[in-house]
Formats: structure tokens, C-alpha cells, sequence
């Protein structure tokens, strides 16, 4: 392995100065959001409390290119490019002749590929003279990048944090804390969904769809402040689709062209910024990629869920999108990837999913984190439990080519490090970190 390249770089001027749409390369068109009181499909007015008019804009746009804002692009030149790494040493360690790839995106400061549109939805409410935020966080991450994202664009930041996150994660609600923003476990007693349940469930562990109800009810409260989620819409996946337009980059260096991508998926939006850039090689380019999204076994939207019409949060405050899903009442059990316990995922996936562009599978926790400590020990980065997902899912792919002979090229998002998700790795290395 002496002399081999396993780093592939970009200067910085090579940062894509554009975001990725992938709704012209879609075989069947998105559904429409549904106002869930008049039942039509939403439009901007119905919107204008939550976002500010870009991002509106972003949400519903045909256009295949939307450009990147100088000041957006200028925080990314913090941490961006992000690394695209030869896994050389896994590959020996698992004898396999397929080509393995990652997306490393955990070099930003929030350790996750969430900044990347925390960064864009801040500077934008920013530009519009919104002066406060609130949303909700899962496992942190995007709670994180949210209060940094603030702490830049001088905006009051509120989360709402899913009270199992809460407690398991006390990393992560200092890291927001130190970036300015204020945290709450979610249920709260601070808004009227949050009592609701705390009333039935008085130890309710949370859930996403519950912090967003929480999130969405305080920004309804008042005039100086605008919703953020972190997942799930169109133009959250847009900003993310950075991820893939460097790999596809990066891989051109490296003189190779994926024949498997993998992503975990929670609501949607680590996946598809891999993913989406690489998604017309595959519509309308003829090329035979897989795309293979991966999930939690114990909130299995993708595998298990109904593909229809649902609210994106608990509280029925949210419009009805057009997806898989288990219900927005479902609760998932408490696992460590906190991240990836939402209920429903992203339109523009799930329809992917349904026309069988993209493929998915669900693991249980024990499978995940088995694979995350072989990924750690031959590669030396301790995967966030979200990540190591796709960890497991590509050893699996690169053992089906040990079998096979196949000599693919397989490329994984790593959306994140697991440093402040050591309690969890604790529990697996007892013994008792139990499957749901």
C-alpha cells in the first residue's frame, strides 16, 4: 500500500459554486405538500410564516442549478472541500476487490454534514430580517450546526431536543449551549404540544415529530422569529447535494465512477446529498448505479412504512407530504441513532423509492455498531452511530464482492464522527446495548 493514493482533494476554488436540483431528473414528479385544513396544495402565503421567501422559492423550484450566496460560500471555505478517502486498509481487512470510498463530512466544526444547509437557511433569514430561530434536533447534530449557523449570522437560536438525545447526549446540548443557543428537552412544558404529551406520557422519551410540533408552535408564537428543519424538505436536501457535487469531482481524480452508493437515512437529507448529483448518471444517463439508502430496523420508514400522505410532526400543525411512513404518532424506541428515529423521510427520496431508482434496507443497532468498531480500528475514524449505517452497508456490499469476484467501486457517505456518541460505544463494548 506504499506510495497509493488514498485522499482525493480539491482546491478550494474547486467548491461547486451551485446547488444540485434533482427534480428534473426525477421519473415521476413530487406531490404537492397539502394544507392540512383547506386539503389543496400549499403555496407560498401558506409558507411565509415558517420560511423566508427564498427558501420557498428553493422548495418548489424547476431549475436543475441553484447558485450558492457569497456569504454562504464563504463560511463553507471554513471546512469545505471535505475529504473523499480510499478505504485501503478496510478493503485488506475484508479481502474484498471492490474499490470502497467514503465522503468524509465530519471535518466540519459541528461534526456532521449538517452545516451545510444550517449555513444557507441561516444566512437567508438573516437577509430578511428574521432575528430568531427556532427547530428541533434528533441526536444533536443538526441542533448543532443550527446554533453555530446563528452564532454567525448574529440570530437567537431555540432547540428543541428529543429528550432521549437529551439525556444520552450531554455533548451535544453543551456544543449548542456554547454557540449561543438555548436547549430544551423535548416534550417541554414551553408550548402546548409539548404539555399535551407530557400529560399522557409524563416520561415520554420524545421523538422528531414531537420537537417539531414544539418548534413549529413557538415559532407561530412570534413575529421576530422563523422555523429551520434540518431534513425532509426540498430545500435542505438542495443545499446538501454539495456533498456528492465534490465526489463526483473527487472521484474524477481518482479515475473512477461509483457502481454503488450508500447513505444512512433519517429524514433524508445526508443521502440524498450524496446521492442526487449521481441520480441522472442513472435516469437519464443509462448508467447501472445502485443506490442503497439504510435505516434503522427499529424505525423502518423506508422498509416497512406506507407510502402516502402524512403530517411531519406529532401535533397535525406541519402540511401533509407525499411519503413513507410509520405514522406520525409512531414513537420510536430510544437507540443511539438518535438521528435516524423520524417517522417519515423526504418526498423527493421516497418517490425515488417508489419508482425503484433507490433501493433501501434496515439494520439493527448491534450489526451497526459490530461494523462501526471494525471501520474504527482499520480506518481510525470513530463513525457517529447515524454514519455507521452506511458503514455496515458497505462492508456488506464489499463481502458480496469478496464472494463474487466483482471488482466495484463503492462509494458511502460518512456523514459525521461518533466523539461526543462514546456512551454508546460504551454500551456495546459491555455487552448490553440491546436491539429494539
Amino acid at each position: 500500500m506504499v506510495g497509493e493514493t488514498t485522499h482525493f482533494t480539491l482546491e478550494e476554488s474547486q467548491i461547486p459554486s451551485a446547488w444540485f436540483n434533482v427534480v428534473p431528473s426525477m421519473p415521476t414528479p413530487p406531490s404537492p405538500p397539502i394544507h392540512p385544513g383547506t386539503k389543496q396544495p400549499v403555496g407560498p402565503d401558506d409558507l411565509a410564516p415558517l420560511f423566508p421567501m427564498a427558501l420557498i422559492g428553493q422548495e418548489v423550484t424547476t431549475d436543475e442549478w441553484v447558485d450558492i450566496p457569497g456569504p454562504v460560500m464563504d463560511v463553507y471555505r471554513m471546512y469545505r472541500p471535505t475529504p473523499l478517502v480510499r478505504a485501503r486498509r478496510l478493503e485488506k481487512q475484508l479481502g474484498t476487490p471492490a474499490r470502497i470510498y467514503y465522503k468524509y463530512e465530519g471535518v466540519s466544526a459541528a461534526g456532521s454534514h449538517k452545516p451545510n444547509t444550517a449555513i444557507a437557511q441561516a444566512y437567508y433569514n438573516q437577509a430578511e430580517g428574521v432575528k430568531r430561530i427556532a427547530t428541533e434536533t434528533g441526536a444533536g447534530q443538526w441542533g448543532s450546526a443550527m446554533a453555530m449557523a446563528c452564532a454567525f449570522f448574529d440570530l437567537e437560536c431555540q432547540v428543541y431536543m428529543v429528550r432521549a438525545s437529551y439525556d444520552q447526549k450531554p455533548g451535544r446540548r453543551v456544543m449548542m449551549q456554547t454557540w449561543g443557543a438555548r436547549v430544551l428537552p423535548s416534550p417541554s412544558e414551553e408550548t402546548a404540544a409539548g404539555q399535551a404529551i407530557l400529560a399522557e406520557h409524563p416520561d415520554s422519551a420524545g421523538s422528531l415529530g414531537i420537537a417539531i410540533s414544539e418548534a413549529v408552535e413557538d415559532t407561530a408564537k412570534r413575529e421576530d422569529t422563523k422555523y429551520c428543519l434540518g431534513s425532509v424538505l426540498n430545500h435542505v436536501l438542495l443545499h446538501q447535494t454539495i456533498i456528492g457535487l465534490e465526489a463526483k469531482a473527487q472521484l474524477a481524480k481518482a479515475d473512477d465512477t461509483p457502481d454503488v452508493v450508500i447513505g444512512s437515512v433519517g429524514g433524508g437529507s445526508n443521502f440524498a446529498g450524496l446521492a442526487f448529483p449521481f441520480v441522472p448518471d442513472k435516469t437519464t444517463g443509462g448508467k447501472d448505479i445502485r443506490f442503497i439508502a439504510v435505516e434503522p430496523t427499529a424505525c423502518p420508514t423506508l422498509t416497512e412504512g406506507a407510502f402516502e400522505y402524512d403530517f411531519e410532526d406529532t401535533a397535525e400543525t406541519t402540511p401533509l407530504l407525499e411519503m413513507y411512513t410509520l405514522e406520525h404518532r409512531f414513537i420510536p424506541p430510544p437507540i443511539h441513532a438518535g438521528g435516524l428515529r423520524y417517522h417519515g423521510d423526504a418526498p423527493l427520496l421516497c418517490r425515488l423509492v417508489k419508482d425503484q431508482v433507490i433501493e433501501a434496507v434496515a439494520y439493527p443497532q448491534s450489526k451497526v455498531f459490530e461494523s462501526a468498531i471494525q471501520f474504527a480500528r482499520a480506518e481510525g475514524i470513530i463513525p457517529a452511530p447515524e454514519s455507521a449505517h452506511a458503514v455496515r452497508a458497505a462492508m456488506d456490499e464489499a463481502l458480496a464482492c469478496k464472494e463474487t469476484g466483482e471488482d466495484k467501486a463503492i462509494l458511502f457517505g460518512l456523514s459525521g464522527h461518533g466523539l461526543l456518541d462514546l456512551g454508546a460505544y460504551e454500551s456495546y463494548l459491555r455487552g448490553d446495548l440491546m436491539d429494539s
